[in-house]
């Protein structure tokens, strides 16, 4: 019997290899949990797939082999993924990735407040911020009450500036547009100042209260909304699912996927291609996908685990018609795929940037009015290149 080694950052595929092993006797598949997968690939030591976020970029077409013969060969069909996140697998004409899992960002508010929104499915930065205003208790010079604020969470500064344009993308080792960048993170900062009176304002009520779950502060009437990625948001418990609802964040008709969505592909030194083949073949069918679904539920592993790979299918009839079995919150709340904003190119390095370099370097930006005042995050990076070599 063939063996298949996949490599992956995302436990749950020992689940569906343990699956596909039981559901077929012409193959094995044999699943190993590497951090970062191409980091330690070499032509000694190749598996048969990777399956990871942050696979494209520069080195892509080095390391993995064209999988166009499986659409050649009619073994899968482009019509049943997102166009243009199996677009975003290629390189010139050739499909080197294929995607397996997105997620989106949203807002979380007590199912209370449904009536206040003016949109069943999105969200944008103004109305946010009016509703948040009018939300706003203040008590002997304190707040008391706080309907939102940017400087919560590092990833909805990430987000906005996405939105905004700051298109971080894979240089030497990475660019962005400084401007936009700029712009992005002075709004946040006068959108705190105007609507939450001031940075110390908004930090001491931080302070005072969150030392309980922003769940149980949109419960108790404390806060208005709360930010939550798609991958964390259908993991809640029953009973906060219940007292809560969900917008999806849009800015200028556009809705951005994380920068961490999941793509597979097959190195160029793996030693079983028809076999790993076979194995792609078997995941992108759209039943499948859905048995994984019921096989996760059973396993409970859709306790911690949302969907398949941690997030919505690269299938659209999956993600569309199969997930809303699941998560009953989704019917009729589908996100729009018409609106998605698809990430850029990002360095191999992008997580670690990401964490160490970026995040920090917005965190301490919108706390101050002027760029001046804080480290540049040109130095920020260079220093920590030349750190991490």
């Amino acid at each position: 019997m063939k063996t298949i080694q996949i490599w992956t950052d995302r436990p749950e595929l020992a689940l569906y290899g343990e699956y596909f092993n039981t559901a077929q006797n012409q193959y094995k598949v044999s699943v190993r949990y590497v951090e970062y997968p191409v980091a330690e690939l070499t032509r000694q030591k190749s598996p048969d797939i990777i399956v990871a976020s942050w696979l494209k970029n520069s080195s892509t077409g080095i390391y993995f082999r064209s999988l166009n013969d499986l659409f050649r060969a009619d073994k899968l069909s482009r019509n049943v993924f997102y166009p243009r996140l199996l677009t975003a697998g290629r390189i010139d004409r050739n499909h080197y990735l294929l995607p397996v899992s997105f997620n989106i960002p949203a807002l979380i508010f007590s199912r209370e407040r449904e009536q206040e929104l003016s949109n069943q499915f999105t969200i944008d930065f103004d109305e946010i911020k009016t509703l948040s205003k009018n939300f706003n208790t203040i008590s002997r010079g304190a707040y008391t009450r706080l309907g939102f604020s940017p400087l919560w969470n590092d990833y909805f500064l990430l987000a906005a500036a996405v939105m905004q344009n700051a298109s971080f993308s894979e240089a030497a080792p990475l660019s962005w547009d400084s401007d936009a960048l700029e712009r992005s993170m002075l709004f946040i900062n006068e959108w705190t100042n105007e609507v939450n009176t001031s940075v110390q304002a908004d930090e001491d009520f931080t302070f005072k209260y969150f030392f309980e779950t922003p769940e149980r502060l949109l419960q108790s009437g404390r806060i208005l909304f709360s930010y939550m990625e798609s991958s964390e948001l259908f993991l809640r418990k029953d009973e906060i699912k219940h007292a809560l609802d969900f917008r999806w964040i849009i800015e200028n008709d556009q809705i951005p996927l994380t920068d961490d969505s999941v793509y597979l592909g097959i190195p160029k030194w793996s030693k079983s291609w028809q076999a790993a083949s076979e194995f792609i073949v078997w995941f992108f069918k759209v039943e499948n996908q859905r048995l994984l679904l019921e096989y996760s539920r059973a396993n409970r592993i859709n306790e911690t685990i949302f969907g398949i790979c941690g997030g919505f299918s690269s299938l659209s009839p999956v993600t569309e018609q199969v997930y809303p079995l699941f998560y009953p919150e989704l019917l009729g709340r589908m996100p729009p795929y018409d609106n998605f904003m698809y990430p850029n190119v990002l360095p191999a390095k992008w997580v670690d940037i990401k964490r160490r370099v970026v995040l920090p370097y917005m965190h301490d930006r919108v706390r101050v009015t002027s760029a001046s005042e804080i480290y540049p995050l040109e130095r920020r990076l260079s220093d920590w290149m030349r750190m991490n070599r």
